[in-house]
């Protein structure tokens, strides 16, 4: 069986590791693969790695809306779709979301597949621009066989909005390698990573990850350090991505004087070992699929503290393992973080019950394996 995936960018996020891994993974006895990307990003040379893989690169499949260069990457997919001819196609992120599955059906694919690592559109859209995106995505409904979601939440707020019916809808987590992180995380020596990375001995470390866009709010985190340092002047902030924002996020440093306190790793590889070099996470996004971070800092046994928005609500229990602070609110979330750093039993019992968090149903290869059901079923 022949199955093609298609995905914007592979940029170093969440969903782009985990569709790589997937595609890496696959059963080959089973399934040939494919995969179909834009070009230029940070994990472009480890998908050419990947063995026994279909790769194509396409120039013209960017991030932004460009009309012309859009209708150039939907023709280029017919071309290679018609040419492969796979039995499914496999779409993940709004732009291939949408492109990838209106060239599956126009190349005639028989099974189109779409993943659903957060919507689109987001409630802080213009009503027009978000009422177009929720428009395409319930017209894309109609021929997409199945849709997964990688929380409950999504496929609640699919079904209210009238995309898809309830029974093209399947939940499968976005894994990660649960042993693989905990092996890192016990191998780290955190005074030496602390010492490389300039922090002062004795610190409380706060540490974010993730690229440095509107979604993921990174000034919002500056301005939580700022609070924070007025409690706590010794603590240290790293923030572990980069992107269009952080210009911002500089400009808000520089501001507030606070060079010496906030370092900007930017995109980093080993946040296992951030994590265990750190005290607590902290995640200001202001909408979200399923953090894998914070799935990454829950195995790690680290509290996170975020703003109360989509799967974070499916991954945090209030007091239990973290915090969860209506969005925007700078004030709760940076005292929260400031009760956990100056009360240290508060802080050993929320680790004791952050490690307990992360069940089998977000162990990568389960992910991998719910897939191949589910490709396998469609032919049933």
């Amino acid at each position: 069986m022949k199955v093609f995936h298609i995905i914007t960018l592979l940029e170093l996020g969440g969903a782009q590791q985990n569709t790589l891994f997937t595609v890496a993974h696959l059963n080959r006895e089973r399934f040939e693969v494919g995969l179909m990307a834009g070009e230029g990003a940070l994990l472009d040379e480890e998908a050419k790695k990947i063995p026994n893989l279909l790769l194509y690169f396409l120039p013209n499949l960017i991030r932004s809306v460009n009309p012309i260069r859009d209708i150039i990457a939907l023709v280029q997919m017919v071309r290679i779709l018609k040419k492969e001819k796979p039995f499914i196609v496999h779409t993940h992120s709004s732009k291939a979301g949408i492109l990838g599955r209106i060239a599956a059906r126009l190349a005639g694919v028989p099974f189109i597949i779409h993943s659903i690592h957060g919507f689109g559109f987001n409630p802080y859209q213009n009503f027009f621009a978000r009422k177009l995106f929720i428009t395409l995505e319930k017209w894309m409904a109609h021929f997409t066989h199945c849709l997964i979601a990688v929380t409950k939440e999504n496929i609640e707020e699919g079904l209210r909005l009238g995309i898809g019916k309830k029974e093209q809808y399947t939940l499968i987590r976005s894994g990660v390698n649960i042993s693989k992180i905990q092996e890192k995380a016990r191998k780290t020596d955190s005074a030496s990573l602390r010492k490389i990375l300039g922090i002062p001995e004795g610190a409380k470390v706060i540490l974010t990850v993730g690229p440095f866009k509107i979604q993921k709010n990174p000034v919002a985190f500056v301005q939580l350090a700022k609070r924070v340092l007025q409690n706590i002047p010794e603590a240290q902030f790293l923030m572990a991505g980069d992107g269009e924002l952080r210009e911002n996020v500089m400009q808000e440093i520089m501001a507030n004087g606070l060079e010496k306190n906030v370092k900007l790793l930017g995109w980093r590889k080993d946040i296992p070992q951030l994590l265990a070099a750190s005290d607590l996470f902290v995640l200001t996004s202001l909408w979200e699929g399923l953090p894998r971070a914070a799935v990454e800092a829950l195995i790690v046994g680290k509290p996170v503290v975020a703003f109360a928005v989509d799967g974070l609500k499916e991954l945090i229990q209030n007091g239990g393992n973290g915090y969860l602070i209506p969005p925007n609110d700078i004030t709760t979330l940076s005292q929260k973080v400031i009760d956990i750093l100056k009360d240290t039993k508060l802080a050993q019992d929320l680790g004791a019950h952050a490690l307990k968090s992360i069940d089998s149903s977000f162990y990568i290869h389960t992910m991998v394996h719910q897939q191949e059901e589910l490709y396998l079923n469609l032919t049933i």
